[in-house]
């Protein structure tokens, strides 16, 4: 068979042109056309940051029909295929985490997509109820402390083997911790953090079929920090884009994925289980790399990767 390409990526609600204030069309337009002009195409696409329809969604980028944000890319996606000339079509699924309402009117929302190509059967998913990994018992206001989710979904490919897919966002570290103020990186170092993570890998364990599977996103932690090493010490997962490039921690820290003004932090990962063999990364380029594809489209890059079920 051939290999699966996936990506994780924070789009920023496709709002990096105003500073995450407000989703444009043209950002969206023009992340569409990067995830378009890939080759090969990526297979699984795993989006953090995506709205469904909000005061901050609809602003500068109006929808006339009522369309979600995620709608909205899709149309995007495969407009920007077909005038490539692909004929390649994808599944949308979204995966609400949290909204912050005006009265009645939302005024922005959070959330989770993944994306799949046509010639994978999605067997399994948790959509309609995404898994709470929300650790609140640190926040001042319970009730005002954003949801985080991880998102599932299995599929199952022509070839005949199935894979899960977990797709997550952690929060950034506490304020209201001894961590954030002594620990210099900060990053992965939050109390609240671990017990996110510590929330994930129980779920990772429960649902997971087989040791094919994907655990992706944003975890806001740094490579050697408490958070990333318990995902390691696990026993549940690697971490395939550093045995690739045979990275150690302070390699991975020097490959910056995301960034804040003249910050530079590797929060991005991509972990899996021992069924997947991984060929490559292609396509991959640090945050703020001036001839990267996504370059300026976010204040995140992907990260890509292939791989061949053992």
């Amino acid at each position: 068979m051939r290999p699966v390409r996936v990506i994780t990526y924070n789009v920023r609600y496709f709002g990096h042109g105003t500073r995450g204030l407000a989703s444009t069309s043209k950002a969206m337009d023009r992340i569409a056309g990067a995830l378009a002009s890939l080759d090969p195409l990526a297979d699984i696409i795993c989006l953090q940051e995506v709205e469904t329809t909000s005061l901050r969604s609809n602003f500068a980028h109006p929808s006339p029909d009522g369309e979600t944000q995620l709608e909205r890319l899709m149309s995007r996606l495969h407009t920007a295929l077909h005038a490539a000339g692909k004929r390649d079509l994808y599944e949308a699924y979204y995966f609400p985490a949290h909204t912050y309402r005006l009265s009645v009117t939302p005024i922005y929302t959070t959330g989770l997509a993944v994306i799949a190509r046509r010639d994978f059967k999605v067997s399994h998913h948790n959509a309609g109820s995404p898994h709470d990994i929300t650790f609140r018992k640190i926040h001042p206001v319970k009730k005002l402390k954003q949801t985080r989710i991880c998102a599932h979904l299995r599929v199952e490919h022509d070839s005949g083997f199935d894979l899960d897919i977990f797709n997550t966002h952690l929060s950034l570290p506490t304020t209201f911790s001894r961590e954030f103020w002594l620990e210099p990186r900060r990053m992965g170092w939050g109390p609240n953090q671990l017990e996110e993570a510590k929330n994930l890998l129980g779920f990772v364990k429960k649902e997971k079929r087989s040791d094919r599977f994907l655990l992706v996103g944003d975890f806001n932690a740094l490579p050697g920090s408490p958070v990333y090493r318990m995902l390691l010490e696990s026993g549940l997962l690697c971490d395939p884009f550093a045995l690739h490039f045979r990275f150690g921690e302070e390699d991975l820290v020097g490959w910056p994925t995301a960034g804040f003004m003249n910050l530079r932090m590797h929060l991005d990962h991509v972990f899996s289980g021992n069924a997947l063999e991984w060929r490559d990364f292609d396509g991959c380029h640090k945050f703020g790399q001036k001839n990267g594809l996504f370059g300026g489209l976010s204040d995140h890059v992907p990260i890509l990767g292939s791989f061949i079920v053992r």
